[in-house]
Formats: C-alpha cells, sequence, structure tokens
C-alpha cells in the first residue's frame, strides 16, 4: 500500500478498511483479516493495524470477539458514510470553497464540472 505523508499510516490504513466494507468486500457480522494478516498485506508493525483496530472498534465500525478476532459491525456502512460526510463538509468543502472564491470559479461552473464527472 502507498501512504502519503499528510495522515498517520493507521488512520489511512483505517479508511482503506472503511473503503472495503463500503465496497462489500467485508459484509456485516463477517470476520474481517487479523491484525497480523492485515500487517503483512500492508507491510506495517501489527502495532500500527492495531491502532487502527481500536479506532475502528471505538467509531462503532468493527467488535471483537475474543478469541475469534475482528467482525464487521451491522451499522458500519452507515456509521462510515455518517463520519465522512462529517468530514467531507466540515474539512473538505470549505478548501473547494476557499479555492473556488481565490480563483473566480462560479456555483454553475462547479455544478458543470459535476455533472461531466458523474457522466464519465
Amino acid at each position: 500500500m502507498n501512504y502519503t505523508n499528510n495522515q498517520s499510516i493507521f488512520l489511512q490504513i483505517a479508511d482503506r478498511i472503511c473503503d472495503r466494507i463500503l465496497s462489500g468486500e467485508y459484509k456485516a457480522d463477517e470476520r474481517i483479516p487479523s491484525v497480523r494478516e492485515l500487517a503483512v498485506e500492508m507491510e506495517v508493525n501489527p502495532n500500527t493495524v492495531m491502532r487502527s483496530f481500536e479506532r475502528l472498534q471505538a467509531n462503532e465500525i468493527i467488535y471483537n470477539k475474543r478469541g475469534l478476532g475482528y467482525f464487521v459491525s451491522p451499522s458500519a456502512g452507515e456509521e462510515i458514510r455518517k463520519m465522512r460526510y462529517t468530514q467531507f463538509v466540515e474539512e473538505i468543502l470549505p478548501t473547494v470553497f476557499k479555492e473556488m472564491q481565490l480563483l473566480g470559479v462560479s456555483v454553475e461552473d462547479l455544478s458543470k464540472a459535476y455533472e461531466r464527472y458523474i457522466n464519465k
């Protein structure tokens, strides 16, 4: 996995797990790969993956069955969408709006660009 410098690796791994849940690769109430399995796949220390799991568990995206591993929570998809929506509205949109203002991009221009994007 390629990591970026602007976000902690454990957060990037948590995002990757969330992507897999949203895509249906990991389904509700199904076991996800173990800490060690993901550490090998992601080429990181198992402690880094464990931090990701702890964060996901705190956000009720995964849960632990002692001795069996970690499983996807039934409400994981909904929780991930809520978290990402909040992040989008609070962090990404303000940056987009600032750039639009600086560059003189209108809402109509943005709407046209969005239409082109979804019609690819």
